[in-house]
Formats: C-alpha cells, structure tokens, sequence
C-alpha cells in the first residue's frame, strides 16, 4: 500500500524508570514512524520496551518512577513530548486511543460498561445522555457485541474474555481516533475469538482509514496485520523493515531467532526452537550488543563495541554482521 503521510514520528526515545537500585534506560533511543493508514508491528519478548514505548507515546507512564528523558515524540506534526497534562487529556480517547493488555484489569469492576464507555464520549463530545448511549449501543452492535442494549448495563465480570476485549475496542473507537495502540489486542483469548477481534481491527482500519501500533509477541498476528515490523531488544530497535522481508530476509539474527521459533506445520514433529538465554535487565546491560551473550554469530567486536542501526538496502539492522570491515573479513576467511 503507498504510504500517506507520518501520523506518529518518534525520535531517538529514552525512557527511564527509576528503580532501588538505580535509574535505568527501559527505552534506549527508539526511532519508529506510522504512516496514515498503516499498521506497524512492534514485536519482541518480553522486558524488551515495546509496552513503556506505546505508554510513552501515550502520555500515561507512572510519574515520577517513570518519566520521558530524552527524544521527541511528533504526532500529526506536533511535538507532544513535553505537552501539558491537560493538552495530553484532549488527544488522549479523542485522536490517539488505546487498546490495553488485559480487559478485565483495565475495565473498573464496579462500573457497568456503559458508564466506563460514556467517558471519553462526555470529554471530547457535546452529545446529551441519551446520544450518548445510543451511539456506544451502535458501537457495540459494530464491533459484534449480542445484546447490546443489556451488556451496556452490566458489569465486566458478567462478560466473557472476547466480550470484554470488545467493550476496550469500542471504548478505543469511539471518538474514531486517527491513530490506534493495540498492546497485545489478543493476549489471552483462544483462537476463534482471536482471529474475530483481528479481522474486526482489520475492518475498522479500513473503514476509518486509522493507523495501528501493534504490540505482540505473536509473529502470526504480524503476518495476518502489519505492513512494517520494528523489532525491538533490550529497549533498543534491532531491525525494521516492510513485513514481507522480514519474513522473506530477515537480518537480524534476533529476529531470525524468533521466526525460528515458530511452530511450522510443515516440519516433522519435535522440540520446539528457542533462542537460549533471556532479556537481560536494563541495569544489567552488557559492554557491547546487547544480543551477544545469546547470539550464536558473535565476533569479537560484538562484545566490546555497540552496533549503530545500519541502513541496508531493504531494512534497517543494529548488527556488526553487516558492517563492510565483518564482510571483508568473512570474504577472507572463506
């Protein structure tokens, strides 16, 4: 799809959290872009930053332990970086919404949905009561709900898992954002529902022409929704390229590991691939590329020096590997 023009712009993002034993860097100089219109995959494990990244994009960290130290953040062309709370309060629900981890955390167990949905319809709407409930009905009705007219007064806990991530969608769609985060939209529902609320994102993308951040960890997920991937590790890109390369080239050998990891049907049975070893903690961070001490392709460099994000032909990739002095010394070696 040709691109529109940069909806969300982030530029060289540092986010620290302050922690007993210091403060450390859980974002280390993210640069990622979001066109109009387009979904962008943010994949990676976990600890890897891709939850602190969207929260910082957000507005919503946990001030004073968490805080934006550096970088910019431009959405729709303007700097919200340092916007006051108030100004955040107008975009927030209105232009860029969310869609959060776990519903049944983020819905308010002691409000019925209609009250919790009513919200952002209240501060960013002149609509009267009664408009108000008609339209979140309406919504509710579009994003495939049964009963709407009675689940609107009931409780989240009266709901089951896809009821409840469909009440969060309707409560992120309500004000037709222009730009939509989806931290793992589908974490914890089984594959029928799953693959509904995927296709109902799909829909309501196309429909209203929004943009998506998708937060995963489901490589599956990114083929089925993204048209770029940004991969991230220990805070930092690793890789960024159009979702067919990286499936069809990819650099990385972070990002390799993860596709290896996938289960293929294709294959005979047997164990299950894994890449050894876990995120190592922002405190605990090593000399040089902080995938070293799990990479199987580690050169001496690797260790001592940390890689910049390189500009390849097809993707962006923070690996030594691709550096012209790595490639001479492997032509030689060979």
């Amino acid at each position: 799809m040709g691109k529109g023009s940069p909806i969300l712009e982030v530029k060289q993002l540092q986010t620290h959290i302050k922690t007993a034993g210091g403060v450390v860097k859980a974002v280390n100089g993210v640069d990622l872009t979001v066109h109009a219109g387009e979904t962008v995959g943010i994949v990676g494990e976990s600890g890897c930053g891709k939850s602190v990244t969207s929260l910082s994009v957000m507005g919503l960290l946990p001030k004073p332990m968490a805080y934006v130290e550096s970088g910019h953040i431009l959405f729709d062309g303007r700097d919200i970086t340092e916007l006051p709370e108030k100004e955040m309060r107008k975009l927030r629900g209105n232009e860029i919404s969310m869609i959060f981890q776990e519903p049944m955390t983020s819905l308010n167990p002691v409000f019925t949905i209609g009250q919790q949905l009513s919200e952002p319809l209240r501060q960013h709407t002149s609509l009267n009561k009664k408009q108000i409930r008609t339209k979140i009905i309406e919504m509710l009705r579009s994003v495939g709900i049964p009963r709407a007219e009675q689940i609107i007064d009931e409780y989240p806990h009266q709901l089951s898992g896809g009821m409840r991530q469909r009440a969060m969608i309707t409560l992120a769609m309500l004000c037709e954002p222009k730009l939509l985060i989806a931290d793992e939209p589908t974490t914890a529902l089984d594959v029928t529902i799953q693959a509904q609320i995927l296709q109902l994102m799909r829909g309501i993308k196309h429909e209203k022409r929004m943009s998506i951040l998708l937060i995963t960890h489901d490589l599956g997920v990114v083929a089925e929704m993204c048209d770029r991937v940004v991969v991230m590790y220990a805070g930092q890109v690793v890789e960024n390229a159009d979702v067919q390369t990286i499936f069809n080239s990819p650099k990385h050998p972070y990002t390799r590991g993860l596709l290896a990891s996938m289960p293929n049907s294709n294959e005979r049975k047997g164990e299950l691939k894994s890449i050894p070893g876990s995120v190592p903690r922002p405190d605990e961070l090593p000399q040089g590329c902080t995938f070293a001490p799990r990479c199987t392709e580690a050169v001496e460099k690797c260790w001592q020096e940390r890689p910049p994000l390189l500009s390849l032909t097809h993707q962006s990739c923070r690996c030594w590997l691709y550096t012209h002095e790595h490639q001479e010394v492997a032509a030689h070696a060979t």
